[in-house]
């Protein structure tokens, strides 16, 4: 299952609870994990910016990034305008549709506030994992 998740949902997987679970899912490969440059870039730069990148949990992550495990990578860049109030976040939906994935996962309120985009849901942690439970069942 292909999903992309947004930087607060990925950052906050460091604190634990559902964003972690959701990491998790990624690092045992039962979730592909979609991404493009735009979201590497915001994922290590927040992490920076937070001082996290002396962590080993870091160093593991951004192994698996430069691996590419479990993780597909969008080249194509759209001109999407989706999130009208905040369109730095776009970047989750235009990875989302080149990739052809299934869910934003995200904690964003302009985010989530979209709902459905085509065929792709944008969901909380919580509603991911509930989904994702029903669905492996």
């Amino acid at each position: 299952m292909r999903v992309v998740i947004d930087t607060n949902v990925f950052i906050s997987s460091f604190f634990g609870g559902n964003p972690r679970k959701i990491v998790e899912l990624w690092k045992n490969g039962e979730i592909t994990l979609c991404v493009n440059r735009e979201i590497i870039e915001e994922y290590v730069g927040v992490l920076q910016r937070l001082d996290f990148h002396k962590e080993v949990e870091i160093d593991e992550l951004l192994s698996l990034f430069a691996r590419g495990f479990n993780l597909l990578f969008s080249t194509k860049k759209y001109n999407l305008k989706i999130v009208e109030n905040d369109p730095e976040d776009d970047k989750f939906f235009e990875c989302v549709v080149s990739l052809k994935a299934k869910f934003i996962i995200s904690g964003d309120k302009e985010v989530l506030s979209i709902k459905k985009y085509m065929d792709i849901d944008i969901v909380t942690p919580v509603d991911f994992l509930k989904m994702f439970s029903e669905m492996n069942r």
